[in-house]
């Protein structure tokens, strides 16, 4: 009996590859709020059929991401100010309470190894006094390992799944760097030593106010970016 076409992954793992690579564009910014999906050509683009293509937008339309209108088709959803600031408060409070549990449980060796190479890496950025796409890139990568390690270590599925649906959208999202200067990174990682000193020694109230504070300060900024 004749069995499935080697090399032609199933549906729904391609579908699922194409919704990631479309989440991440939305989430960086590539596609901009309000830009209608040209289906034909993103699907050349990505290498796929419409087929797929047509199962991961109807999926990222589920979560939020895109609005669909039936002899209209797909489009980024528009984020307003007002949902931006929104997402920032929940994001706040949600990071707020991983540190607080991350300080009561303590960072294993590893942990803590991952959250000093992350705030190394911001620092070396700093150094660099340049804001370029490579210095962009760099520090992003720095900033989404530092988050998710605290993220990580605070041991918690159910807070981490909710975090997760407010972290996949545009304006909070951990991969949106807005107001990209030195000065900016280096109050930012500041930010991060501060928080992590909380973590390490022990004290899970000011950690959660920390990282409180932290998110805050930049909601501005990422609202109007």
């Amino acid at each position: 009996m004749d069995g499935p076409a080697p090399n032609i992954p199933p549906l729904l793992p391609r579908a699922l590859r194409v919704a990631d690579t479309l989440r991440e564009r939305m989430l960086d910014g590539a596609l901009a709020d309000g830009e209608k999906i040209n289906e034909a050509r993103l699907a050349a683009e990505l290498g796929v059929s419409r087929t797929p293509l047509r199962t991961a937008l109807h999926a990222l339309a589920a979560e939020g991401l895109l609005d669909y209108a039936p002899n209209r088709g797909f489009t980024v959803r528009d984020f307003s100010a007002e949902l931006i600031d929104e997402a920032f408060e929940i994001r706040a409070a949600l990071e707020g309470l991983a540190c607080r549990f991350a300080a009561r449980h303590g960072l294993s060796p590893d942990a803590r190894r991952a959250a000093e190479a992350a705030l190394a890496e911001g620092e070396a950025v700093v150094e660099t006094n340049r804001c370029g796409a490579d210095e962009l890139q760099r520090y992003r990568a720095a900033n989404v390992a530092f988050h998710e390690t605290i993220l990580a270590a605070a041991g918690n599925r159910q807070l981490a799944d909710t975090l997760r649906l407010v972290l996949n959208r545009p304006g909070p999202s951990l991969r949106r760097i807005v107001a990209f200067t030195p000065i900016d990174i280096r109050r930012r990682v500041d930010d991060h030593r501060r928080i992590l000193e909380a973590i390490t020694t022990g004290d899970p109230w000011r950690a959660e106010l920390l990282m409180r504070e932290h998110v805050s300060g930049i909601r501005g900024g990422a609202a109007k970016g």
